[in-house]
């Protein structure tokens, strides 16, 4: 598996000419992310947790491709994943295909307290808006106000999308036996809210 180093991933960031907005985003989403990896570390046993780098640089290139798809001139999961694997990472060009939708919704696999790296970069992007931890209603909200064009299938199509994300978030905080309200305080410790430098 080849996962990029952190270096790496802000080297990529700064070719793809990511936008200053577009980058604080993706820090967040990627201190998220990683927050939710080391609390399943704590209550799942070793080896039933996504692979804690892959997650983080899933995170960080999940909008590699945002700035040149601004335009509409494409699909920035897509294109991003065409990035990740022109550059030799499958495994993350995998993450970036999926980070908006995901392919594999497995609410029986999610009861049992499995979760992919895929799925934890899909959750943690719909907690942030721009760079700030919000709920899923939240975020649905914004989305809908800014991709639905007030089209009631594209509507429909993203409110689907958001009721998977809710029930993989019922069972995420289900195994961590946590709350989904939590989550930004327990980013205060570890770089959130800019108290301290987050390093992952």
């Amino acid at each position: 598996m080849q996962i990029p180093e952190l270096d790496q991933c802000i080297r990529l960031m700064e070719q793809y000419r990511m936008l200053d907005n577009i980058r604080h985003h993706s820090l967040v989403v990627a201190r998220v992310a990683d927050q939710l990896v080391r609390d399943l570390e704590a209550v799942r046993p070793e080896g039933q947790t996504p692979n804690r780098k892959l997650v983080i640089a899933g995170a960080l290139l999940h909008d590699i491709a945002k700035t040149p798809c601004l335009d509409g001139s494409c699909e920035h999961a897509l294109a991003g994943a065409g990035i990740c694997r022109e550059h030799g990472f499958p495994e993350v060009a995998g993450i970036v295909a999926e980070h908006v939708i995901l392919r594999d919704h497995d609410p029986a696999r999610y009861a049992t307290g499995l979760f992919t790296a895929g799925e934890i970069v899909y959750y943690a992007d719909k907690r942030v808006r721009h760079a700030e931890i919000v709920s899923l209603d939240e975020r649905l909200a914004y989305i809908l106000d800014h991709y639905g064009h007030n089209n009631p299938r594209l509507h429909r199509l993203i409110r689907e999308n958001f009721q998977r994300c809710v029930e993989l978030e019922r069972h995420l905080f289900r195994t961590l036996g946590l709350s989904p309200e939590q989550l930004p305080g327990r980013l205060a410790g570890s770089g959130g809210h800019g108290r301290k430098p987050w390093q992952p």
